[in-house]
């Protein structure tokens, strides 16, 4: 059966529901119903019955705001998240406390400072990340105090609000709109993009520019975001003055206490304190790239080649976005629940600390509907996945 037409299908909390703008909101597009919603459906269910793949949307919708409402449950930040605030943000200070206090000479200062980039790490996971969303609170002045973590890592936490909204979650794996896609021409993410000679390697060399993501953030790409835009958006935008002042101010910020004042207050070599910082971004780096990538490109998701290939939001999320290590509540705890990835698109605006009770009514109702569920039991096999599509996509015209 093909499913009616749906011109709102937001997904998503229905007290959160009246304050998205609609670049926040699941994306508003045709789907391709023969891909997404296999023929079995119609089998099982009769023209007649409500419970079939043109009600699935309304069914999951309906299942997932009342696991608030029926549980009394916040969507917001419950007392583990705030735990989780509390460590991240613990251990970044206590980090820096012991290198004053301290003073390790070589390698122990490298490894406190590493520690400092892990806190890193997790904090723009688990914190920032849900920040942005408005996520964690249902009080704005909170979410944007916490927004400024991605500042303190070094990364501009207005522009990249703008590209992962505007950028991402409105347009997912959409050529020419997912900022998600863009692979400078070192990378061939989409089918729909050009081949370069060099990508055929690019499932070989990938870890390796992985590992300079941060830092290519950090030096250059929210400079270029700000004044050599290439998203049309981008050029549209006339960002606030306030915004640029916070960017030179947080970039100021963030080089003086990573790398100038270890030279100037703890004596330390110029030649130590780069080695740390660059070990630093190549943890960073490689953590948030493999997080994300593994949940778009990999070889089971699909890329649509405009906005006419999908009329229903929730099948566009369905078709072009996988799951992985779902069980392993570990992983769920380190990428703050990035791995429970479709209920993230499909509620955004809720807490990652409730994605594992969500990503079960997600799957229990798309096997009931016979909507497909992309995911993979492991983030290895995830990342094998994600290498898998990479050596498809250098290779293949």
């Amino acid at each position: 059966m093909v499913p009616s037409r749906q011109h709102n299908p937001l997904l998503a909390i229905k007290a959160e529901a009246r304050v998205m703008s609609q670049t926040e909101a699941v994306v508003n597009l045709k789907p391709d119903i023969e891909d997404l919603v296999p023929s079995e459906a119609s089998a099982r269910h009769s023209a007649g019955d409500p419970a079939n793949a043109s009600s699935f949307p309304k069914v999951l919708r309906s299942r997932l705001e009342n696991f608030f409402s029926d549980g009394h449950i916040s969507p917001k930040a419950d007392r583990s998240m705030w735990r989780k605030i509390a460590l991240g943000l613990a251990v970044l200070a206590g980090s820096w406390i012991a290198l004053y206090v301290f003073n390790p000479d070589s390698w122990k200062f490298v490894a406190v400072y590493l520690l400092g980039g892990l806190a890193q790490t997790f904090l723009m996971l688990n914190i920032a990340h849900d920040s942005n969303h408005n996520a964690i609170s249902s009080r704005r002045s909170v979410n944007q105090a916490l927004n400024y973590v991605f500042d303190v890592c070094g990364i501009n936490s207005y522009m990249w609000r703008i590209l992962h909204h505007r950028g991402h979650h409105s347009c997912i794996n959409l050529h020419g709109e997912d900022d998600a896609l863009t692979g400078r021409r070192i990378f061939r993410f989409t089918p729909h993009e050009p081949r370069a000679p060099w990508q055929r390697f690019q499932h070989i060399y990938a870890l390796f520019f992985y590992a300079l993501f941060s830092l290519d953030y950090v030096f250059l790409r929210d400079f270029e975001s700000f004044f050599f835009p290439s998203h049309g958006y981008l050029k549209r935008t006339k960002h606030p003055v306030r915004e640029y002042a916070i960017l030179f101010a947080g970039k100021g910020f963030y080089f003086t206490y990573m790398l100038i004042l270890p030279v100037l207050l703890l004596g330390k070599s110029l030649l130590l304190v780069a080695l740390a910082f660059v070990l630093t971004h190549i943890i960073v780096g490689l953590t948030v790239s493999l997080v994300f990538q593994t949940t778009h490109t990999v070889d089971s998701t699909y890329f649509p080649s405009s906005r006419s290939d999908f009329d229903n939001g929730v099948f566009h999320i369905f078709a072009t976005t996988a799951d992985y290590a779902t069980s392993n509540p570990l992983v769920a705890w380190l990428v703050g629940g990035l791995n429970h990835h479709i209920v993230h698109h499909l509620c955004p605006f809720v807490c990652h600390t409730h994605y594992g009770s969500l990503t079960r009514i997600v799957k229990q109702t798309a096997e009931e509907y016979g909507v497909p569920y992309r995911q993979n039991p492991t983030m290895t096999r995830a990342i094998v996945h994600h290498l898998i599509l990479l050596k498809r996509l250098g290779s293949e015209a």
